[in-house]
């Protein structure tokens, strides 16, 4: 008999060899119907896979974070199955589950080639031979005989990964029907369980992501389990075209691009501007109570620099390069990272066990050398501002300072009204400890620092390991936004490893020297992610008091022009933002126009509004619609801003 522990705690027997599909079964006729794998000692496997010791289980449904992957991945080998009957003598690449379904990157025989004409022929044929229902059968077979089976298939890209990439020794495969592919799992059981499909884009893509490489075809797709499901995430991608921060940020005139000044490289425009210095002055009111001191660090920093902190081993192939200067051996990089300044904030004077913590925060801006092909919007960029901070602390100190973290992350999803969240323990992968600095016993300390500071606070939070940064492991918060999807805002991290490199310390109470422990914390993020999300988030109609432009005056003819920058000249005194829209336009067409900008209020005048010292108020969408006052108007959009920002107070 083996001992089976469930999430809750409770613990059942079952015989020897058992699978988690049959634990299922046990529970209930209903959950084995919708499970589609489970989770073995936190590793995620397929349900028909035997269990011949002691555990700890979870039972994963498509709804599950770990099912729709499993689903997703079982769905990209039943795309590449399809493939292989449609396009004789095709060559495969990489076929992964993402975050919204899965692609596989392939390379049609000569003469062939796949474009959006081809998706109704390729999802008509993985229905086909999803109906067969054909078992996912899992095979482990030794390296030779994986580079022989692969080469006999004429599967040069495969043979490829399997001697340049994999270890001697045992290699797992999968099969379906007459498709076989090197994967480690997890799969469905069998096809049957996927009932819609989407192709949903074609693209390039270079094989390793090595632009020096042959282009293969990436194709993307997504499945469900019921049609139902299909036609929801359809409507969802339709509504999320119309929430495009990039179509919006045109729109509302907040952002551009220019091929002259470089890709990924955002220039904010007035609008745009105004917007990000209000998010600014917010996060600066929030962290007023807790004593932050702000400073600016320069865009660049000594190569050495980054050597010393480990950035540079880290994340050199994602920095821009070295430049260098006409002095010999110089070399500066464009930051990567603003940690490293501010250690040598931390370390240019002497620092006692009295000044921690020392709270340091910049917006700092940051460079990354971002692949052109994956650049999106202001989501993925080549520079970017992050609100950051680095806090010094005694270790006595990093769970009610990590806490206080929390609650800043918090109120800042409170504020914009990110209700729909989780978050995320991420810790370093134990079985790669390589791609880590420092030792077993501070990580161990840092992790624990973590998982404390969310009991207190009780906040829940998933664990995943392999997610942690290179210098220690942090929690992070996922929003899910109006229409659902998911996006990684706030993190927070514990650092016992670059105050060790950089050789920082305090003068403890008994007058010894100690290292403190670094926090690093971002509510946003960065600024240029944080509006994207927000943009698509509120489909562009932001609150009142962050809007660039509160309220559009609209003169229903030249004639009343005057009297309207009269209107204006009173709201500028009054700390009401407004536009004028002067042109020589109907009404109907500048409240149309007025309305594509999302602009919150318009005001019209013209005859009786001139002469009675009125103006006509009418809310964004067809909404509310009064005459008032220009004194009683000012008043309401100014207790409305007042209302909306109360609590931060």
């Amino acid at each position: 008999m083996v001992k089976i522990t469930f999430p809750d705690g409770s613990v059942r027997e079952y015989e020897q060899g058992v699978t988690g599909f049959q634990i299922a079964e046990s529970i209930s006729p209903a959950l084995a119907r919708d499970v589609v794998s489970c989770g073995v000692n936190g590793v995620t496997t397929e349900l028909n896979r035997p269990i011949n010791e002691d555990a700890t289980i979870a039972l994963y449904k498509f709804e599950d974070e770990e099912g729709k992957h499993t689903f997703w991945h079982t769905s990209a080998h039943l795309l590449a199955e399809a493939l292989q009957e449609l396009y004789p003598g095709i060559q495969f690449g990489f076929g992964p589950a993402i975050e919204n379904g899965f692609f596989y990157d392939v390379m049609p025989a000569e003469g062939q080639s796949i474009s959006e004409n081809d998706f109704p022929k390729i999802e008509e044929k993985m229905r086909e031979l999803a109906k067969k229902n054909e078992p996912v059968v899992r095979h482990d077979v030794s390296k030779a005989d994986a580079v022989k089976e692969f080469t006999a298939d004429g599967q040069e890209y495969k043979v490829e990964h399997i001697v340049e990439d994999l270890e001697d020794g045992t290699i797992s495969t999968y099969t379906q029907g007459h498709f076989t592919d090197l994967c480690r799992g997890p799969h469905l059981v069998s096809t049957g369980a996927i009932k819609a499909v989407k192709i949903t884009s074609v693209a390039g893509a270079f094989w390793r992501g090595d632009a020096k490489r042959e282009q293969m075809t990436r194709i993307y797709g997504i499945t469900f389990p019921k049609k139902k499901m299909l036609d929801e995430y359809l409507e969802m991608l339709e509504e999320a075209k119309k929430r495009d921060h990039r179509k919006i940020g045109k729109e509302m005139e907040l952002f551009m691009f220019s091929d002259r000044v470089g890709k990924g490289l955002p220039i904010w425009l007035p609008k745009g501007t105004q917007l990000r210095l209000r998010l600014q002055d917010l996060l600066r009111r929030l962290l007023r109570p807790y004593n932050y001191q702000e400073v600016i660090t320069p865009g660049i920093g000594g190569k050495n620099l980054y050597v010393t902190s480990g950035h540079y081993a880290h994340y050199g192939k994602d920095a821009f390069q070295p430049i260098h200067t006409p002095e010999e051996d110089e070399e500066y990089m464009l930051k990567p990272m603003n940690c490293p300044h501010h250690c040598e904030v931390y370390a240019y004077k002497p620092r006692s066990y009295k000044d921690l913590p020392l709270r340091i925060a910049e917006f700092g801006t940051v460079f990354r050398y971002e692949k052109s092909g994956e650049l999106h919007g202001l989501t993925r960029v080549r520079t970017f501002t992050q609100d950051d901070a680095h806090i010094f602390v005694r270790p006595d100190q990093v769970k009610a300072e990590f806490e206080n973290n929390i609650d800043i992350i918090l109120k800042v999803f409170k504020t914009f009204g990110f209700d729909n969240y989780e978050a995320q323990i991420s810790l370093r992968d134990p079985n790669d400890k390589e791609k880590y600095i420092g030792s077993d016993e501070v990580w161990e300390e840092s992790e624990a620092a973590i998982k404390a500071a969310c009991e207190e606070k009780g906040l829940k939070a998933r664990v995943e390991l392999g997610e942690a940064a290179f210098y220690g492991p942090k929690l992070d918060f996922m929003v899910k936004d109006a229409i659902g999807r998911r996006w990684q805002l706030g993190t927070i991290q514990v650092d016992y490893n670059l105050p060790n490199r950089f050789k920082l310390e305090y003068t403890a109470e008994d007058n010894s020297k100690k290292t403190p422990v670094m926090i690093h914390r971002a509510p946003f993020g960065s600024l240029e992610r944080f509006t994207a999300v927000l943009i698509e988030h509120t489909a562009g109609h932001f609150p009142l008091w962050l809007t660039p432009d509160q309220v559009a005056i609209l003169p229903i003819s030249e004639k009343y022009n005057d009297y309207a920058r009269k209107v204006k000249a009173y709201f500028d005194a009054h700390d009401v933002r407004s536009i004028m829209d002067d042109r020589n336009e109907k009404i109907g067409r500048k409240i149309r126009d007025n309305e594509l900008k999302r602009v919150p209020y318009m005001v019209i005048v013209g005859e009786k509004e001139a002469a009675e010292g009125l103006v006509s108020m009418r809310q964004q969408g067809g909404g509310e619609q009064a005459t008032m006052t220009m004194e009683a108007f000012a008043d309401r959009i100014n207790a409305e801003v007042a209302d909306q920002l109360k609590e931060l107070a």
